[in-house]
């Protein structure tokens, strides 16, 4: 009999593609080989000035010790403060939960919210690590279709049909990922109220907010005290590796959280708290490197149908373009491999995000700089003719 341990049923997820793609681009740089990255889901820009100056003065002046495990207070009143002046919404602090990055975020709402065998709505396509959370936790992803006909966004009659079987939660995304759809207030509102028809606890994923290139994302904040938010500090203020994010809470599910994330986590990383406190003092330096983004995607929205990539979802927030690639491929995994070897250009097979129809779709990320967006659209409108089916 071998003596080597057996992988648990639960560990038998799906893969983050994105993270392998990241693996094969970082192995061909390490090759010596040109690597345009249009992968990766992160700004490719430092964080903010004052972020890293309140991290020097942390590391001379403090221990760094572990924090309260729902996060350090003058963290959490100017996450409270910046709701008040950004949404003119008021939210006690003690509502909110500083996390390690979002991600711990997910983790803490459904285990707080739903029990095994819970039954959560998602979107499809959607975050993948939704859907990969909750099989891990032996609960039920209960997918909401949406494409070009609701612009890849849910509507109420989703949810609804979602909760014929029973329903416990919702999670949905504005601006989303991978489409960068963005819901509108009245939209939100509805589907906030579909949600409490169906009994559900709502969980609206806001870590791209501040990142919209028309109307700005409103929060789930402003329709209801009952629902959870996640946000981080990764995208619109570039911290992804300071793993710093946040949660606000409905009351009854403070403690709760609070007794998980004690047990899971200690705390969220100490440094990254003390420097967070200053990421809401840099927003102008965010709203011009927004403004890069707003310029990469336009170039991407102007030479990517040169290249014979003509639907695409124009995003109104986020930093990604999702795009149909079914005249050049019907393997979106093969065909981004295929384009990485070929042109150096990575960029995220749809399949990651849609099992069903994510074959046909490849997601594009433009938070890089622009000089390599410039010159990836180059490669793709030198190779992808050729490709065509």
């Amino acid at each position: 009999m071998s003596s080597q341990p057996q992988p648990s049923r639960r560990s038998r997820i799906d893969p983050f593609i994105v993270m392998d793609v990241m693996r094969a681009a970082r192995e061909r740089t390490e090759a010596g080989r040109e690597v345009f990255h249009l992968e990766v889901g992160q700004p490719g820009t430092k964080a903010p000035g004052p972020v890293r100056e309140a991290a020097r003065r942390a590391l001379n002046r403090d221990r760094l010790g572990y924090t309260d495990a729902l996060g350090l207070p003058e963290l959490r009143r100017a996450i409270s403060k910046n709701y008040h002046d950004l949404y003119g919404v008021d939210v006690p602090m003690e509502r909110i939960a500083v996390t390690t990055g979002s991600s711990a975020g997910f983790v803490l709402a459904f285990l707080a919210a739903f029990d095994a065998g819970g039954r959560i709505a998602m979107t499809n396509p959607g975050y993948p690590c939704y859907r990969q959370i909750a099989s891990a936790f032996a609960m039920e992803p209960v997918m909401m279709e949406t494409g070009p006909h609701s612009r890849w966004l849910p509507v109420p009659g989703d949810i609804e049909r979602a909760a014929a079987g029973g329903l416990d939660g919702v999670i949905v995304a504005s601006p989303a990922n991978p489409t960068g759809a963005v819901l509108s207030d009245q939209e939100l509102a509805e589907l906030i109220g579909a949600a409490r028809q169906a009994g559900a606890v709502y969980i609206s994923d806001e870590i791209y907010h501040g990142l919209s290139y028309g109307a700005p994302a409103g929060t789930a904040l402003a329709v209801s005290d009952d629902v959870i938010v996640i946000n981080s500090f990764s995208k619109y203020f570039c911290m992804t590796g300071w793993r710093v994010g946040w949660m606000v809470l409905p009351e009854a599910l403070i403690r709760p959280v609070e007794r998980l994330a004690q047990n899971l986590y200690i705390a969220a990383p100490s440094l990254s708290q003390h420097a967070a406190i200053a990421a809401f003092e840099a927003r102008d330096e965010m709203e011009a490197v927004k403004d890069i983004y707003a310029r990469n995607r336009q170039i991407l929205l102007n030479e990517l149908p040169k290249a014979g990539l003509t639907d695409i979802v124009p995003a109104g927030g986020a930093f990604y373009l999702y795009a149909d690639i079914s005249r050049f491929s019907d393997d979106s995994l093969a065909f981004a491999r295929r384009m990485l070897d070929e042109t150096g250009v990575a960029a995220t097979p749809g399949l990651d995000f849609d099992q069903v129809n994510g074959h046909n779709y490849m997601r594009f990320s433009f938070a890089g700089p622009t000089e390599e967006i410039e010159a990836a659209a180059e490669r793709l409108k030198a190779w992808l003719p050729g490709q065509a089916l």
